[in-house]
């Protein structure tokens, strides 16, 4: 009698469409951080709401993870997924109609103002449901991926998976600073929107369930994995993405300003002259890319030394020292050492950090660790534009910096001390870890 069950799913096509899927949507993700802060001036958005907007995001996803996690647990990948970006390109749409809320002069603006003729408004709906919809993406994401990879290549597909997340980003830092000053604000956001509906098709398309076969949709918002490797990866996430999206991000482009650091070249015979949105977004997207290169380098490390921990205390230093060079920083060209230094640190985090997680949960519980961990990384990444923006003139951009190179420190002896409470070892070995 012939097989009747359905054929495992080839695990390099399951990772290449999440790959893909997650960078298309990703634009919606950066597009807003090169515009955002200048256009706070001219919509007349206060420096704390527009710190509000920043991080609207991460403050939902802060209540939105952990039942993600579950969910996931419970009814499996696929839907989460698929509709999680199907939100993303919802929200990365509202950009536009804040942006016309301001116009009522217009046929769409004044569709907009019967509904409320504030930008804040507008900003902040799409923030929280980019919050809604990546929650879901990102812990279906890394779910699916440590559900069809094997032990000893779960750092390598990690990181192939986190460099997909990270690329898009980049892209739309450099939509959104380059689009905008050429094209306009709105016209960046449309793009980002079209690239983020193209996400969905090809999530609903090509990837399959991976994680549960039968459904139980109970959920519990306080169901969340609170062992020592769930905590412990997940308070190292929240001093990353405290200093790099919460301080590096939210400050970058006014630090230019203050400093006078812009692009302006000769290319060919041609003058590039970008103003600080156009620098900013430009900058980050440099960040970014290396942070995505080095991902995949640092899983396939973390694969190759068979140790998670020695590779990520490295590159927890390499993140350090980019932020310190930034303190240090009396040209451009500095700034642009820093901040690739800073994102290869924090990319070649990435990989190992995610693998490490799964290495110590029990899959049935992946779901729910991955919650945890986007829950703090989301924290840090929440409080970050709150606290930096209104400090950023009063104690200056380079104290701001300094206390950054700090965390990568604390985050990286924090990483020793849990994996030595939980494992009884400084550095277990990827074998020892596997749950």
């Amino acid at each position: 009698m012939p097989d009747s069950s359905p054929a495992e799913p080839d695990p390099r096509r399951v990772v290449f469409a999440v790959v893909a899927s997650t960078f298309f949507v990703g634009f919606g993700g950066g597009v807003v951080f090169p515009i955002l802060p200048n256009l706070g001036e001219v919509l007349g958005i206060s420096a704390v709401m527009v710190g509000l907007i920043l991080s609207a995001n991460r403050w939902t996803r802060l209540v939105a993870n952990a039942p993600a996690g579950v969910l996931i647990d419970r009814i499996g990948t696929r839907t989460p997924f698929v509709v999680g970006l199907a939100i993303e390109g919802v929200a990365t749409f509202g950009y536009v109609l804040a942006i016309y809320a301001s116009r009522p002069d217009t046929p769409l603006g004044s569709a907009v103002g019967v509904v409320s003729s504030s930008p804040e408004a507008w900003f902040v709906l799409a923030r929280v449901l980019w919050g809604l919809g990546s929650a879901l993406v990102f812990a279906t994401a890394y779910t699916i991926t440590a559900d069809v990879s094997e032990a000893d290549s779960r750092g390598t597909s990690m990181g192939i998976v986190r460099a997909g997340i990270t690329f898009g980003f980049p892209a739309g830092l450099v939509l959104g600073g380059i689009a905008s000053e050429v094209y306009g604000n709105s016209t960046a956001f449309v793009l980002a929107a079209a690239f983020a509906g193209l996400a969905s098709v090809i999530a609903y398309a090509v990837v399959p369930e991976t994680h549960v076969e039968e459904h139980d949709t109970s959920v519990s918002p306080l169901d969340l994995e609170v062992t020592v490797p769930a905590l412990t990866v997940g308070f190292v996430n929240f001093g990353l993405y405290f200093a790099y999206v919460g301080i590096l991000f939210s400050t970058l482009v006014l630090y230019l300003g203050a400093e006078s650091l812009t692009i302006s070249t000769d290319v060919l015979g041609y003058a590039i002259n970008f103003g600080e949105q156009g620098t900013s977004g430009m900058l980050m997207a440099i960040t970014v890319l290396m942070g995505a290169i080095f991902t995949i380098s640092g899983g396939v490390a973390s694969d190759t030394v068979g140790a998670r921990v020695p590779v990520l205390v490295g590159f927890l230093a390499l993140n350090a020292v980019g932020f310190l060079v930034l303190t240090l920083a009396g040209s451009f060209a500095a700034v642009v050492v820093g901040c690739a230094l800073i994102g290869a640190g924090q990319g070649g985090v990435g990989g190992p950090l995610t693998a490490l997680l799964a290495d110590l949960t029990p899959e049935d519980r992946m779901g729910r660790a991955m919650g945890t961990n986007n829950v703090l990384g989301d924290v840090g990444g929440g409080l970050g534009p709150l606290v930096s923006l209104p400090l950023a003139r009063t104690i200056g951009f380079e104290v701001m910096y300094a206390a950054s190179a700090g965390i990568a420190l604390l985050a990286g002896l924090l990483l020793v001390v849990g994996i030595y409470v939980h494992t009884g070892s400084v550095s277990p070995s990827v074998e020892e870890s596997i749950i």
